[in-house]
């Protein structure tokens, strides 16, 4: 076999997990990304499944920064602004859907 023909050969046999990896959401990729032990693709996945179902794409991005940052969250919940409020309304609605739909 030719150097080419194994590199194409690789490269379809690869495209299906470069396309999942590209259509991860923002939660999924920040789970993944967060060093966290039970961070796997099935748990970080599911999250995004129901961040999908349950936040907007301005929530998503902003929930997704809670990973990298967790005091983002404490600031969030702490602030007097009616829109974190809402926000956070939001976010524990999802956290709590997150918890039993990927739970075991």
């Amino acid at each position: 076999m030719t150097r080419h023909t194994l590199c194409a050969a690789l490269a379809v046999l690869a495209l299906p997990f470069m396309a999942a990896a590209a259509a991860a959401g923002p939660i999924e990729r920040a789970c993944l990304s967060s060093g966290r032990d039970a961070a796997n693709r099935s748990v970080c996945s599911c999250i995004q499944q129901v961040a999908d179902m349950t936040l907007r794409g301005a929530d998503q991005r902003k929930a997704a920064v809670f990973f990298r940052n967790p005091d983002k969250a404490q600031d969030t919940f702490m602030s007097k602004r009616d829109a974190d409020d809402a926000f956070w309304e939001r976010y524990k609605n999802f956290g709590d859907t997150a918890e039993a739909y990927c739970a075991g």
